[in-house]
């Protein structure tokens, strides 16, 4: 009976898994296709929640970073990089973002916490990582001078296949672990799985979706077959050092914002710098 009962429970938590990426990623295309104002909308409550998120796993063990600081700041970030690519607000506006950095040593002040740097320098970080990473998908948005999906999307299409292709070549061929430490279960022969498969979809691609040509998405593809793991790493280490297997809840049957945008956050800023510098 037990194991009848643990049977129906593992079923049930793979079919909630199922209509919820299902119907999250029904919501996520549609975001990033309908419009420019529902991507910014859709992102914009997306930093919101990695913010929080990653404030509230600090707070478990202790440490004191200021949400409504770090929150307010990080999505003003984002804000303003979107109304930049619209050309709503001049590039002038940027120096403001030193003041606004220096409000979070202000606002420390007046909070009596311990250890203040420590709060002051996890805020910051915070509004780095994930605001920071979510703030220059407008730029890949606005890559041709008009909001197009394309290349966002299509971002993501590698990094997901590219995640489906390590997965299976790792179950299939892995052999010798690829950073034990940290995460046993990633092989070398997995990551190299992924990133010919990620090449492959990277080729496809460049046929369909042309805002890009072919040597580019190649490019986005090796991008994110080296540094979607490095992404997914960094996030398993974040947990690890604060003794937590996911980072929230707030997606039933996948966890968190941070488990499932991981490899999303690092690998935005490397796609960005290459396509604006190459």
């Amino acid at each position: 009976m037990p194991e009848e009962t643990s049977g129906k429970k593992q079923l049930n938590n793979f079919q909630q898994r199922v209509l919820v990426g299902i119907a999250g990623g029904a919501l996520f295309i549609g975001g990033i296709y309908w419009s420019q104002w529902t991507f910014a909308v859709l992102f914009l409550a997306l930093t919101l929640l990695g913010i929080r998120e990653f404030y509230q796993l600090l707070s478990l063990r202790g440490f004191s970073p200021n949400y409504n600081a770090g929150i307010v700041l990080g999505c003003a970030l984002f804000i303003l990089v979107f109304l930049l690519q619209l050309n709503l607000v001049s590039l002038s506006a940027l120096y403001a973002l030193p003041p606004i950095l220096f409000f979070v040593f202000i606002s420390e002040l007046f909070r009596k916490k311990e250890q203040p740097f420590v709060n002051i320098a996890l805020t910051l970080l915070g509004m780095l990582y994930v605001g920071g990473s979510f703030s220059m998908l407008p730029i890949l948005g606005f890559l041709n001078g008009q909001y197009s999906w394309q290349v966002i999307m299509g971002t993501l299409l590698l990094i997901w296949t590219s995640d489906s292709g390590a997965y299976f070549a790792g179950k299939t061929f892995g052999r010798h672990k690829l950073f034990p430490r940290i995460s046993p279960g990633k092989t070398w022969e997995g990551w190299i799985g992924g990133a010919v498969f990620s090449l492959a979809v990277g080729y496809v691609l460049s046929m369909y979706l042309l805002d890009l040509a072919l040597p580019y998405w190649l490019g986005i593809a090796l991008i994110v077959s080296i540094f979607g793991v490095l992404g997914d790493l960094i996030e398993s280490l974040l947990k690890r050092s604060l003794q937590v297997k996911d980072s929230g809840t707030i997606i039933p049957g996948h966890g968190g914002i941070l488990d499932r945008f991981d490899s999303l956050l690092l690998v935005v800023p490397f796609i960005v710098a290459f396509l604006k510098l190459f």
